[in-house]
């Protein structure tokens, strides 16, 4: 699992070093010298792009979430609209046979 979880930080890291731009929260690991240090401050970014990419997915799922209330409201709003036209379609042509026509 940690080399999977190394793999993935270090994709990240590359595609934020194509982007050219800093991540609040993100530290320079290669600053460190010793490998502890830079094993820690790595860890350290690890578990904050985790953090980072936990609260966009929840966000995300949230806006999911609410765009499918959203549209089964609609829906439900669609279906009372078509059972009132067809209504007032049904007592429309009621009138129209009950009207009598000119002599």
């Amino acid at each position: 699992m940690t080399p999977r979880l190394f793999a993935t930080f270090a994709g990240l890291t590359i595609v934020t070093a194509a982007a050219a731009q800093d991540i609040r929260g993100l530290e320079v690991c290669t600053a460190e010298k010793t490998m502890e240090r830079r094993t820690s401050c790595l860890q350290s970014n690890l578990e904050f792009l985790q953090q980072a990419l936990a609260k966009q997915a929840r966000e995300t799922q949230a806006k999911l979430n609410a765009a499918g209330q959203e549209a089964a409201t609609q829906k439900a709003e669609i279906a009372a609209l078509k059972a009132e036209l067809a209504k007032l379609q049904r007592d429309l042509a009621e009138l129209k046979k009950e009207k009598p026509g000119p002599k």
